[in-house]
């Protein structure tokens, strides 16, 4: 028998014998890591910043708890339910517990304004949100946009009685956790249904929404255990944001591993000082982040009289591409690698990793360390295509550039509700907005990107969006906004405003009006007030020449 499915054909060969009908569901990693590896550690931080731990064992009670709790007040297969916290151990089994329902987690994004994160909530039909403590403000702030939303749970270690918050229903988490049953009787999934749901910080309008099955999920935790190599003897860190893009799908793929796993809580850029520390003395082997954080650490680690051996040590960096300082610093002071990798929210998101292949290990060590600039190899399971301006296939020879498309059981097909976002997509793969070559060695490379979108430590800003919030202000006649490197974030939003005849403004007061729509991290770092903005010859601003005359602005003094 044969099947079509839009540009391909299925052929249905003879039936196996095999339990194909037996559903992937996230419950399967946790149920397996608690009855098998009970003993394994879960290493977190505490409120007033210290470290305590507990076992996976002890972790899946709390999860069954969390999941009858939630079960009580009425949440079932298909509601959404938001979560507002930080990499915290709460966090963590919720991670499990939301979905193992048949429920939907919605990763609330602590980097979106008050505005977009309220759209999050309200297009997601979030009916629950748990939030910690600490973030209480930001719930408080979205609470009058989110109607749909029919209940708070707060998640302290102190008593309802002493929080003081206007959310209403308000419940307490522990609360609900005493009066909850350990053990749970967890529903078959079918493996197609959402487990999760993470939505873009949007590259123009509002955010998109992404929601990745069980399935999905399952295969990448599989894919990504196995190109980073991790086992039973590894401890894995959780740096990304866990409200993100499933902290790039390490939760999951650290109890299919069975790894000891260190929950890092909250924690501020500036003073990485404290990671570094556990990440010496737990024995930390895998992580992830960005360079923005790596960098820190490795700038404090250059103060330690003793450098630690790191040797073991695999830190998955995507969000920018690491510089090669970064990289070479790293393995030459402690021996950790730094392993690019390349995916977004809508790929779950991992679906290039660069590693050595052994046909190069014949390469220099200059050309080694070239080549570790690359986003990767693609990983098995997922294909590409390059596409030019007419949707053409480019070669894959390492020169030839494209718009690099992707589609696989891990990468989303469309947005949630979105029915006018048809053009991202292609014959079933994925538009990524990125330009990029497929080197003969199967290497991508990222070399531009194809909209006038800035991104910043990994997160997308738009800068249609504020130009168009910027001529929302009575003073101003026209408005640019262009991203210029930034030695730190890679991007940071540089706007340049001419302003109407007899009207002035100071850029203090600029960033309070995009305040408004935008949040604080958003805004310029700058606001130049210019005569006139460079334009093409039909009218359009050029922005390539205003890149290219304040390209420089933030990397020179």
């Amino acid at each position: 028998m044969t099947l079509t499915t839009g540009q391909e054909t299925i052929v249905r060969g003879c039936p196996s014998t095999m339990g194909d009908d037996f559903q992937l569901n996230t419950t399967t990693l946790i149920r397996h890591a608690a009855r098998t590896h009970g003993d394994q550690e879960i290493v977190y931080r505490t409120p007033d910043g210290g470290w305590d731990r507990y076992s996976y064992r002890d972790s899946y009670a709390r999860v069954c708890r969390s999941a009858n709790a939630l079960r009580q007040l009425g949440v079932g297969p298909g509601d959404r339910v938001g979560i507002l916290d930080w990499n915290s151990r709460r966090h963590f089994e919720l991670y499990f517990a939301i979905p193992g329902l048949g429920a939907v987690m919605l990763q609330m994004n602590l980097r979106l304004g008050t505005e977009d994160l309220s759209f999050v909530v309200g297009h997601s039909e979030a009916s629950l949100v748990l939030v910690d403590e600490t973030l209480l403000s930001v719930a408080e702030a979205i609470a009058p946009h989110v109607p749909g939303v029919k209940g708070w749970i707060v998640m302290s270690d102190k008593p309802l009685s002493e929080i003081r918050t206007s959310l209403s229903p308000v419940y307490h988490h522990e609360d609900l956790l005493a009066a909850a049953e350990p053990t749970i009787n967890w529903p078959v999934i079918d493996e197609r249904s959402a487990y999760s749901a993470c939505y873009t910080t949007g590259t123009t309008g509002r955010p998109k929404g992404v929601y990745y099955s069980h399935r999905a999920i399952y295969l990448h935790s599989t894919s990504l255990a196995v190109n980073i190599g991790m086992g039973m003897d590894d401890c894995t860190m959780l740096l990304t944001p866990m409200f993100h893009a499933q902290c790039w799908g390490l939760p999951q793929t650290a109890m299919l591993a069975a790894t000891k796993i260190v929950l890092p809580g909250r924690y501020m850029v500036e003073d990485t000082a404290p990671l570094t520390d556990v990440i010496i003395a737990e024995g930390v082997t895998v992580t992830c982040g960005a360079p923005a954080i790596f960098q820190p650490m490795l700038n404090y680690i250059e103060t330690l009289p003793v450098k630690p051996d790191f040797s073991r040590l695999r830190m998955l960096c995507g969000a920018s591409e690491p510089p090669l300082s970064l990289m070479s610093g790293f393995h030459h002071l402690t021996g950790a690698e730094i392993i690019h990798a390349y995916g977004a929210t809508e790929t779950t998101p991992i679906v290039a990793v660069n590693r050595l292949k052994p046909s190069l290990k014949k390469l220099t060590g200059e050309q080694r360390w070239n080549l570790k600039r690359k986003q990767g190899l693609l990983v098995a399971g997922v294909d590409f295509m390059l596409l030019d301006d007419s949707d053409e296939e480019v070669p894959h020879d390492g020169k030839s550039i494209g718009e690099i498309c992707i589609r696989g059981p891990w990468v989303t097909r469309s947005y949630h509700n979105m029915p006018d976002s048809a053009e991202r997509f292609v014959n079933g793969y994925w538009r990524s907005g990125d330009a990029g070559t497929i080197d003969t060695d199967g290497y991508l490379k990222l070399t531009d990107r194809l909209k006038d979108v800035i991104k910043s430590g990994g997160e997308w800003i738009s800068s249609i969006d504020m130009e168009n919030a910027l001529m929302g202000h009575p003073s101003v006649a026209e408005a640019t906004v262009v991203g210029v490197a930034h030695p730190r974030w890679e991007e940071r939003p540089l706007a340049l405003v001419v302003l109407k005849p007899g009207h002035q403004l100071t850029t203090e007061q600029v960033w309070a009006h995009l305040s408004t729509t935008f949040a604080k991290w958003q805004l310029p770092d700058q606001v130049l007030f210019v005569d006139k903005i460079p334009r093409t010859s039909v009218g359009k601003l050029n922005k390539k020449v205003v890149r290219a005359e304040y390209g420089e602005r933030y990397t020179k003094g």
